[in-house]
């Protein structure tokens, strides 16, 4: 029986031990232990769902749980996430997005409402106790916030605590003008586990070793972690004269030059808000030393691009991967089992670790 465990007291505590990076058995139960049991980003609704009867399927952590999940924008704008697998045969029902009035499976016929309600089969008219509730396409769990939205197949906790929080600091922004640029998309293929790769995220305590520019445009002594409910932020003060938030009165940071607020949900979801707008980053684990990682932009003061903490975030992400991919060389060393953790610069990384040990209790 695999069995984790972090102490609560920082001061105290040591990190997960190698073997949760290196072990296979591990990494296959983090597959329902952690993954399938968490919310997961699915995607922005005005970007993929515009109007009613839209319709696009995905496939939940391709290369890890591969799940085959449709979002369908009902008649009254309420957007649903379905099973995308017809319930007579297994067949995968829509392919590719677009604009449906039902959900027809192109095996044999058998058709949907776009709530997922079954709704007719040729040739069963003399079967027996047909439909059953089992024939309808199962519905999962969906959350939104800001137009973004979240999935989960068996969640073992609430978003409120984080929607709560990201309310908290940047509800003020004006979301409905934020806008999709897929020009500024990108995916990365990291040769590092998925949580060395959340781990170096969840703190600043690198960035004057590791981002000089980054380093530069923020003030690493004023640089703020704070926790809540299956997740933490990050705040970065700005250093000289780079772009800040106008924040309002009455937000915590008020009257405060801020840079950067680095929000990060357990266990593989980031959402970076700068002067500029939003970068989404979505971690995928594909094996215990690969990771794949897409980041989604989305705009709404073109003029502050490319500036300040949000400024270079490709050459940010390259360091950030070199140092990874140098910790996944490491951890294999017969010399490391586990290390200790700075009060001060690695709350974030704690916090993950208690989240993870949590996950085999």
């Amino acid at each position: 029986m695999i069995l984790f465990h972090v102490d609560p007291d920082i001061r105290k505590a040591e990190t997960l031990p190698a073997e949760f990076y290196t072990r296979d058995d591990v990494f296959e139960a983090s597959k329902e232990r952690v993954f399938a049991r968490s919310w997961q980003w699915v995607g922005h609704a005005p970007t993929s769902l515009p109007e009613s009867g839209a319709v696009s399927p995905l496939t939940l952590l391709g290369g890890l749980l591969n799940e085959p999940l449709l979002l369908s924008r009902q008649p009254d704008g309420e957007v649903l996430c379905l099973s995308n697998v017809c319930t007579h045969r297994g067949n995968l029902l829509v392919a590719q997005s677009g604009k449906a009035r039902q959900l027809v499976c192109g095996y044999h016929g058998r058709r949907f409402d776009l709530d997922g309600t079954f709704r007719s089969m040729p040739e069963f008219e003399d079967v027996a106790g047909f439909p059953r509730p089992c024939d309808h396409l199962k519905r999962f769990a969906i959350r939104h916030w800001a137009g973004h939205m979240f999935t989960a197949l068996d969640p073992a906790f609430s978003l409120d605590g984080v929607v709560q929080a990201m309310e908290e600091r940047v509800g003020f922004l004006p979301f409905g003008e934020f806008k999709h640029d897929a020009q500024r998309d990108r995916t990365f293929e990291v040769a590092g586990h998925w949580a060395l790769y959340c781990d170096n995220f969840l703190e600043g305590f690198h960035i004057p070793f590791v981002h000089p520019d980054l380093n530069a445009a923020v003030d690493y002594d004023q640089y703020t972690t704070v926790l809540f409910d299956h997740g933490n932020l990050q705040i970065a003060h700005a250093r000289g004269e780079v772009d800040v938030f106008d924040l309002p009165e009455g937000h915590p940071e008020y009257g405060q030059r801020i840079a950067a607020f680095y929000f990060w949900v357990f266990p593989n979801m980031m959402f970076n808000f700068y002067p500029w707008g939003l970068s989404v980053n979505l971690v995928e684990p594909l094996a215990k030393d690969k990771t794949r990682v897409h980041f989604r932009s989305y705009v709404y003061n073109t003029a502050l691009l490319d500036q300040g903490a949000g400024g270079d975030l490709d050459q940010v992400e390259h360091e950030d991967e070199a140092v990874v991919e140098s910790v996944q060389v490491g951890i294999q060393s017969r010399a490391y089992t586990t290390g200790r953790f700075s009060p001060r610069r690695e709350q974030g990384v704690h916090h993950f670790h208690r989240l993870l040990a949590a996950s085999w209790t």
